[in-house]
């Protein structure tokens, strides 16, 4: 377990948490009664407090909104069934990632006491904001902007952070169709793809509102250069389940988000003695795959998502149907149902990903 530090604190006079239905949350409708606020400026941070949750007033010139310097994380608190307190899962890993996003973006670092100690503070008052059904659990979303008032392209001097959550139910609650997307980019070589920036997601919401149109929850990313590289899939990273074993993208070239729940599911396949690759994997090899049955089961990963199934995959003008994935025996069911397991303490966690907030 996990002690906190103190923070400056003011409690709501005007709690909202009777208002939700924490049995059946939706995702990212609902806030929490607090959030966690720290302010940078003159070259480092200052007054981490908790507050209760407010709207914000921003000057029209905030450099963020006109510039884009912002960016953000999402974890997951869950409760803990052996102990009835809320659990995190990989914190630190979040916390770092965090911190290697806002040096691509030439943002200031942030201390490990205003990420990780800052969540553990706010969530011992807002513990009754984690829900306890089946499949719930309270999204947390950590998130950084610049604030200096000008207009004028040069990094900020001055920054807002933020800790807020909000309760939520399955991302996907049902399998979904996917479609290979070849004539828009989510990122290149050198840019910002392994940064979990703002910027990121506008760029993909026209193609992916174009293919949800034609019947697509989400999007296959290729390469910006030659299209002919699979990448990852919208909110997710992707994973491929062939006859021989599972494959998923290499984040070498620095264009997909190193996540964390695809981390973990590599560590579980390799735990369990399941053959994983993460190496360069190509339109062409899935398509062969489809196509002879050599290519079984497909599934995405984040922590939004946990782990989605895939029901089928659109490629030009045809759309390949994938087996349904309705038994434990498929690697998807497996792995999701261990790290289901692991995240509310019902199975061991041997990797220590696991930490109860006291």
């Amino acid at each position: 377990m996990m002690e906190t530090r103190t923070f400056r604190v003011e409690k709501t006079r005007n709690p909202q948490i009777h208002l939700v239905n924490l049995e059946k949350p939706e995702f990212g409708k609902s806030f929490t009664d607090h959030m966690f606020v720290a302010d940078f400026y003159d070259g480092q941070w200052h007054d981490p407090r908790i507050v209760p949750f407010q709207r914000l007033s921003l000057h029209p010139a905030t450099s963020a909104l006109h510039y884009g310097q912002a960016v953000f994380e999402g974890l997951k608190a869950y409760y803990h069934q052996p102990t009835g307190r809320p659990a995190l899962f990989r914190v630190e890993d979040n916390w770092r990632r965090l911190n290697r996003s806002a040096h691509r973006m030439c943002m200031p670092d942030l201390p490990r006491e205003l990420f990780v100690d800052a969540i553990y503070e706010w969530l011992n008052i807002d513990s009754e904001w984690v829900p306890k059904a089946e499949g719930t659990s309270l999204y947390i979303r950590p998130f950084m902007f610049a604030t200096d008032e000008y207009v004028g392209i040069r990094p900020s001097e001055t920054y807002k952070y933020i800790i807020f959550g909000s309760p939520a139910g399955p991302y996907y609650p049902k399998p979904i169709a996917i479609r290979f997307e070849f004539n828009y980019s989510r990122a290149c070589e050198g840019g910002t793809g392994a940064a979990k920036a703002a910027g990121n997601y506008a760029g993909s919401l026209y193609p992916a509102k174009l293919a949800l149109e034609e019947g697509y929850r989400q999007l296959i990313w290729t390469d910006a250069c030659s299209h002919h590289l699979i990448e990852e899939s919208g909110t997710m990273n992707i994973f491929f389940v062939f006859e021989n074993g599972v494959v998923t993208p290499s984040t070498q070239r620095g264009t997909i988000l190193e996540g964390i729940t695809r981390d973990s599911i590599i560590q579980l396949l390799k735990h369990h003695n399941i053959g994983v690759e993460e190496r360069d994997i190509t339109v062409d090899e899935v398509v062969e795959g489809l196509e002879s049955g050599r290519l079984r089961e497909v599934f995405g990963t984040g922590t939004a998502a946990s782990v989605a199934f895939i029901s089928g995959i659109g490629y030009k003008d045809r759309h390949y149907h994938l087996p349904p994935l309705e038994t434990d025996q498929s690697i998807a069911h497996q792995m999701k149902n261990l790290l289901e397991g692991i995240k509310y303490g019902v199975l061991p966690d041997p990797f220590g990903w696991v930490t109860v907030v006291r």
